[in-house]
């Protein structure tokens, strides 16, 4: 680490005792969210931080290395997406905490990165929630942007999605209801593959 980022990094982490919220940092706690040190910092204020700092690769990757909710979520704002390479996802995919930050980096990293559609449907295909739970999260802000999958993504997405709402915990089951929610929005053909996947478990999700 250079001794800039380390100035850097030393900055934020003092900045953290003047915006703590203990109120926060309890409520977490007692929902299960359980990091080394939680400041309970609310994300509009995070999103000053990582504004004022800008994209930094180098700072992003020692962020992510603390092990705090804070610096973890700053880390996913401030990674720049272009510079990020697959080995990179995995490792942080592989060091993921909890949901909110596997939530968190979906929504502020991952469905930015040029690999992202590939990474999400071998995610959602994951025996484990949280790779499933991210790899929802990312196929929705695709299908909210736009993003049309091929015939073979439409089939994984189908074939997870229909897996996930079967029989997964409730958190996978909703973050595969919201995928398939945002899927249907890109037209009326994606809504009726919605309608006839989901009838053969007996689901109306529309």
């Amino acid at each position: 680490m250079t001794e800039q980022t380390h100035e850097k990094l030393k900055q934020i982490k003092q900045g953290f005792r003047l915006l703590m919220n203990g109120v926060a940092s309890q409520s977490m706690r007692e929902k299960g969210l359980q990091y080394k040190i939680n400041w309970g910092i609310q994300l509009t204020e995070l999103q000053k931080i990582a504004g004022e700092y800008g994209k930094d690769y180098d700072l992003a990757v020692e962020l992510w290395k603390e092990n705090i909710r804070e610096c973890k979520i700053l880390a996913t704002m401030m990674m720049p997406p272009e510079k990020m390479p697959p080995e990179l996802a995995d490792l942080w995919m592989e060091q993921t905490p909890s949901q909110e930050i596997a939530e968190m980096t979906a929504f502020h990293l991952f469905q930015y990165l040029s690999y992202a559609p590939a990474m999400a449907y071998e995610w959602i295909a994951s025996d484990r929630q949280l790779y499933q739970i991210c790899g929802f999260q990312i196929l929705s802000r695709l299908f909210m942007n736009g993003r049309k999958p091929d015939e073979r993504g439409i089939n994984e997405l189908i074939d997870q999605s229909v897996a996930a709402l079967s029989e997964s915990p409730m958190a996978v089951k909703h973050a595969a209801h919201l995928c398939l929610l945002r899927f249907a929005e890109l037209g009326e053909p994606y809504e009726q593959i919605v309608r006839n996947a989901t009838k053969s478990i007996n689901l109306d999700i529309l």
